[in-house]
């Protein structure tokens, strides 16, 4: 095996153990991995590279449980009245519901957002896909690092721009707990099914 092939096949090695968590311990995460964790996801390519995000990276305990208890007047909204009977039963093997204890649990919440204009009032270009890719690497990062992760996506996320007092050209994308796992955490079974290399490569 060549060093290229062998160097990615030990990435993907470790980003094969990713799972998302809902079970964190309280072991304190230090703020400098943290950064470098951020650092990494910083080196993403965007459109015109004009780099439309931002990381905002929530320890104070009072401002989690702002963002936890909006977050569940929401996921309850959600749950009650939106999510469709059918995501309902997509949803159901995971064991999701409107409790986001998580949210507090958690050392660190990464908040990402999107910049729909520049901090200087400039054009952003590609800003979804640019950012998406940078929240995929900020994940990766994360998993080299050993921390647990967790991909929560409230809908809507307006307050996550109040409650965090962002600028107006910020949008809430996504919401990241961050920490290290809980020694006795439990993954769903159906959370760990990955699909074949078959079904989502084609080479032609």
């Amino acid at each position: 095996m060549n060093e290229a092939l062998k160097n990615v096949s030990d990435f993907r090695e470790v980003l094969r153990h990713r799972r998302s968590i809902r079970h964190f311990s309280d072991q304190p995460v230090a703020s400098s991995l943290i950064e470098e964790v951020v650092r990494c996801a910083a080196t993403a390519p965007s459109g015109a590279n004009k780099q439309p995000w931002r990381f905002v990276c929530v320890k104070d305990p009072v401002l989690k449980k702002k963002i936890r208890m909006a977050a569940e007047v929401e996921e309850r909204e959600f749950y009650e009245s939106r999510a469709t009977d059918q995501w309902k039963v997509d949803l159901a093997p995971l064991g999701t519901d409107a409790d986001k204890s998580f949210l507090e649990a958690a050392p660190w919440l990464v908040v990402v957002f999107k910049l729909v204009k520049g901090d200087d009032g400039g054009n952003v270009y590609y800003a979804d896909e640019s950012v998406g890719i940078a929240t995929g690497m900020l994940l990766a990062a994360a998993q080299v690092a050993g921390l647990a992760t967790l991909t929560h996506t409230p809908s809507p996320m307006k307050f996550l721009e109040e409650v965090l007092d962002r600028p107006p050209n910020e949008r809430a994308y996504m919401l990241i707990p961050m920490g290290w796992p809980a020694i006795d955490g439990h993954i769903p079974v159906a959370a760990l099914c990955k699909k074949p290399l078959t079904e989502v490569m084609v080479k032609l």
